[in-house]
């Protein structure tokens, strides 16, 4: 099932009148735009306008390309949600995704340009395969304290069973952690302040010197060198918890609790951090430190992605529904990148690439057409 069979079941909000360019040839000249670059509706305009001779291998265009106007409009109306729930039925039917034993990061990312007066920028909770490098979903929110309820909402659209799923502190919540546990996942949640109790057991457990001797405690350690300084990772997993589980019962499938501490060396400066996790995955602690340090990589391999080469933070569509469904379009643009990547190319000069030469734009596009 290819992009326009799965995004043309999309609701068209236009009346009859107002629909002179078809739905689907809307969606694939913005598709198409964003992959080589395009950052505004001018941007996607001018681009169909230079390129409308490509576009008519796929579909007629026989009224053209729409106008920059035509485009904000038709995004400002279009339900985000189903739009969103059409992404992750897409990545489904195309990548067919494999996230047994695997981690899927979720974090969110606030759209700074998105704000509009009074209205505050809109915040996109995503789920990142972070091996794969691949967008699995997203939702949105006005606010970033309400990733809580945003989260349990886009694990209902998910399937991550046999998945690590890895949350911030912020998610770091008994009912996310039992919606993940119910979608057939382990989770594996940061603790902070937010799990005060929680968190202060834990960490006096770890600080405890009998634990030393425990035969239920494993760890392991990394060293990496480079850009001048060394840095020392130690990951301890205890399972020995039937004293944690009793004090705070109300965690579900509760089995490990994990204390990561990382020494950073700077010529003679020598700082150090420990932070600490609880999970549902009986794993061995050398998976449960690259689990934490995959988490992370939704932040590089995404966040930052979308900031520097795709220009998201100084995007100025912020009006209706258009900042997330721009960001949909931008998150589908990034898996099909990257999915066609096969020669030693950063993401943002492949865009330009694919800008340049119809023939790379083709490639990319014969993955899901």
């Amino acid at each position: 099932m290819d992009f326009l069979d799965v995004f043309g079941q999309l609701d068209d909000p236009r009346i009859d009148r107002k629909k002179l360019h078809p739905m689907p040839e809307i969606l694939l000249l913005t598709l198409c735009a964003v992959i080589c670059g395009a950052e505004s509706w001018d941007d996607i305009e001018t681009f169909g306008q230079a390129k409308v001779e490509f576009l008519r291998r796929y579909l007629p265009y026989d009224h053209g390309i729409p106008s920059d106007d035509t485009l904000r409009r038709f995004f400002r109306a279009i339900d985000p949600t189903q739009f969103q729930r059409l992404f992750i039925e897409w990545i489904r039917a195309w990548l067919h995704p494999e996230v047994a034993d695997k981690v899927v990061a979720i974090d969110g990312k606030t759209l700074r340009g998105s704000r509009d007066g009074e209205q505050l920028p809109i915040h996109l909770v995503s789920a990142f395969a972070s091996e794969a490098g691949i967008v699995l979903g997203q939702t949105k929110t006005h606010e970033k304290s309400n990733e809580i309820t945003a989260i349990p909402a886009l694990l209902e659209w998910l399937d991550v069973r046999g998945a690590i799923v890895t949350i911030d502190a912020m998610g770091c919540q008994k009912a996310i952690a039992e919606k993940i546990v119910d979608k057939g996942g382990d989770y594996l949640l940061a603790l902070k302040g937010n799990q005060s109790s929680l968190h202060d057991d834990v960490r006096l457990h770890f600080e405890a010197p009998s634990l030393q001797a425990s035969s239920r405690m494993e760890q392991v350690e990394t060293l990496d060198k480079g850009h001048g300084r060394i840095e020392v990772r130690r990951c301890r997993v205890s399972t020995d918890i039937d004293w944690l589980k009793e004090r705070h019962p109300e965690w579900r499938n509760l089995n490990a609790i994990v204390a990561i501490t990382s020494e950073r060396h700077i010529g003679e400066t020598v700082t150090q951090e420990t932070r600490y996790f609880i999970s549902s995955a009986l794993i061995p602690a050398e998976r449960m430190l690259t689990a934490v340090r995959l988490h992370w990589g939704i932040e590089n391999q995404l966040h930052w992605v979308l900031d520097m080469s795709f220009g998201e933070d100084q995007s100025r569509i912020r009006k209706g529904n258009a900042p997330s469904n721009v960001a949909i379009i931008r998150h589908a643009a990034l898996n099909m990148i990257r999915s066609a990547k096969t020669k030693r190319m950063s993401i943002k000069r492949m865009r330009k690439a694919a800008g340049w030469d119809d023939a790379l734009l083709n490639d990319v596009l014969t993955q899901v057409f």
